[in-house]
């Protein structure tokens, strides 16, 4: 970050606005896309100011990066076609899922569905449905999306760009939804950060009796991609939110802070 983009964050605030980018091209492989948000936003009249947070789904990163399968072209293995027997799934996807994962977690078909679930460990670390593969938006039917190779990476490449652009201090955070244990419905999370923390620990600071905080420790980037998801909506093409007005202070961080360690945890 250049010395001179390092300005002041604004004072606490306890209001905030929640912009969404309308106007963005469908995203395809090889589009610049910090490129398009600069170029949508000045036709716009439009800047975005120091201390802005932009969310931005994932699955434009992933279409601008190419990580975008045809099912047609998958050759589905052994283990893809039993756990395709087990679950119900095409083995194809199945494949795909594999190709993305640490390992299967779970493959679960309840009586009368005619398809299943497989829960996996992303090879990033992520334990999601299907390690996120998956067909919504894609821009034609068979297509596959995957995650990012590397959200982080991703998402601090277009933070410098949009940075450079605007010529402010910025954040992004790259989000995907997830389904959560023990809870219904699914919620949008980060899954992949630049500048923004993932975590705000707030151990060994007082409460508004006074009383000190031992483990309280917010999800900061997870707060923010749950909000965007208000008006996300996944039918109206507007996968960039703005996020104008909150207190944070920008620091090296990643989303690997969020995943939690194998050591602590109490289900495996």
């Amino acid at each position: 970050m250049n010395e001179a983009l390092n300005f002041a964050l604004p004072k606490r605030n306890r209001t905030m606005e929640m912009i969404s980018l309308e106007g963005l091209p469908d995203i395809v492989e090889g589009m610049d896309l910090a490129g398009e948000i600069y170029q949508v936003l000045s036709e716009q009249n439009n800047r975005l100011q120091q201390g802005d947070i932009l969310v931005i789904a994932h699955k434009v990163v992933s279409k601008s990066e190419g990580n975008v399968f045809c099912i047609d072209d998958i050759t589905p293995g052994k283990r893809a076609l039993e756990l395709a027997k087990e679950s119900g799934k095409d083995a194809r996807k199945i494949e795909v899922i594999l190709g993305q994962s640490k390992r299967i977690l779970r493959c679960h078909k309840r009586p009368g569905q005619t398809e299943g679930i497989i829960i996996a460990e992303h090879k990033l670390g992520f334990i999601c449905a299907n390690s996120a593969v998956d067909e919504s938006n894609a821009d034609s039917p068979g297509q596959l999306i995957t995650l990012p190779e590397n959200p982080d990476h991703s998402a601090q490449h277009i933070c410098h760009a949009l940075e450079h652009k605007f010529q402010c201090q910025l954040g992004v955070v790259i989000s995907d939804t997830f389904g959560r244990p023990w809870r219904m419905g699914q919620t949008n999370v980060a899954i992949g950060v630049a500048n923004v923390p993932a975590i705000k620990t707030m151990e060994g600071k007082p409460d508004a009796w006074g009383r000190t905080l031992k483990v309280t420790a917010p999800a900061f980037a997870d707060e923010l991609a749950a909000a965007s998801g208000l008006l996300m909506d996944k039918e109206g093409k507007c996968p960039v939110m703005i996020f104008r007005g909150l207190d944070w202070t920008p620091q090296a961080s990643n989303t690997q802070q969020l995943i939690r360690p194998k050591q602590e945890d109490l289900f495996r």
